[in-house]
């Protein structure tokens, strides 16, 4: 059996993790992987006929090839958002069905967010044995409470915020920290809390500057060192503002809007007359080696990707949900929106993280 690998949208760490564990995994059964360069773009991009651009947008895994990449950020296939879905040039599914079947393609298993794994489940609709794994920082992919990423990019974003204290503190302002989190504020929310800050403001609810500025001069009066700290989910609005997701799905060089952060501190600034440290972590969240949960659950996610591949079961998506790695099927994602359970986890009138119920939850409390 020959088995397809990649991966597509952003990188984040224990995909890595993922990649080895699938190559291993195949190599254990006598499959064989391959793996393709840049995501759908890289299967596009071959011509069945031509060796040269097999070896430019594929590239063999075997087990000597994948030794120690376990231990790196990343993903050793390079990446892309591309959807052949939705290209200049049309949808290109048939393109795609005719490179795997060509390749002798016997299954895909494929890594990624949103818009990887709506391809996948379109591809597993067409017939083709897809087994799909969800990664993002975010950890907004409906049908399961983990994906490969977060748990990692939450410890990064820990790490920044409290890094950042000496500097607001040195200055006495307030630390405006902007986090990725388009249309979840899950990473905010409980890098906020772990870092224990004065005010985190998610995604899911409006930032009212008539509420949450008064709190923040308050924080910043009360506090000895005279300084406060807020967090912010780049998906998040201030007042009135229109819904800005197709401007946040561009790349950053391409915005033409700044980030809701630097709104956030030029209405600090203009309304509390006080000075702003404003910092976008953004992709250094998502830099380095993954922590030791992103590498288990990508060790444990390719395991049993390859191990439902044996027993023939195909268009499914690996999950975690309330501690437990299972599989539902592959277009899971399509029928519903993974967000911050705001009623239950969050303090809309502080702008806060709030626990109220925590028996029975899983680790992560979503």
């Amino acid at each position: 059996m020959r088995i397809g690998i990649l991966t597509g949208g952003g990188d984040v760490p224990g995909l890595n993790p993922c990649i080895r564990s699938i190559t291993l995994s195949a190599d254990d059964l006598g499959w064989e992987a391959i793996g393709f360069r840049r995501g759908w773009e890289g299967v596009l991009a071959i011509d069945p006929a031509d060796p040269a651009s097999i070896a430019a947008n594929s590239m063999p895994l075997t087990r000597e090839g994948v030794r120690g990449i376990d231990r790196m950020g990343g993903t050793i296939l390079p990446t892309s958002r591309s959807d052949p879905r939705t290209l200049k040039a049309g949808d290109q599914t048939a393109r795609v069905l005719d490179v795997l079947d060509k390749l002798g393609v016997d299954a895909m298993v494929t890594l990624g967010g949103d818009g990887t794994l709506r391809f996948s489940a379109h591809l597993a609709a067409q017939g083709v044995p897809v087994v799909s794994i969800p990664k993002t920082m975010d950890n907004d992919v409906f049908g399961t409470d983990y994906c490969i990423g977060f748990s990692t990019a939450v410890s990064r974003s820990v790490q920044a915020i409290n890094a950042l204290r000496t500097t607001v503190e040195s200055h006495e302002r307030i630390g405006v920290i902007e986090l990725f989190g388009r249309r979840s504020g899950e990473t905010a929310l409980l890098a906020g809390f772990l870092a224990q800050v004065d005010r985190t403001v998610i995604a899911e609810q409006p930032v009212e500057l008539d509420r949450l500025l008064p709190l923040l001069a308050e924080d910043k009066a009360s506090n000895p060192a005279r300084y406060a700290m807020c967090v912010i989910s780049e998906g998040a609005t201030i007042g009135g503002e229109s819904d800005s997701d197709s401007e946040l799905s561009k790349p950053a060089s391409q915005r033409v809007v700044a980030g809701v952060g630097h709104r956030l501190g030029a209405a600090i600034t203009e309304r509390l007359g006080c000075g702003v440290v404003i910092q976008e972590l953004a992709y250094l969240m998502r830099a380095g080696e993954p922590d030791a949960m992103d590498r288990m659950v990508g060790l444990a996610f390719g395991a049993l990707a390859v191990q439902l591949l044996q027993r023939g079961e195909k268009a499914r998506m690996v999950t975690l949900t309330d501690g437990n790695y299972g599989h539902v099927p592959a277009d899971t994602l399509l029928h519903g929106r993974k967000t911050v359970d705001v009623s239950g986890l969050y303090d809309a009138a502080s702008y806060r993280a709030k626990l109220m119920r925590v028996e029975g939850m899983p680790m992560f409390l979503y």
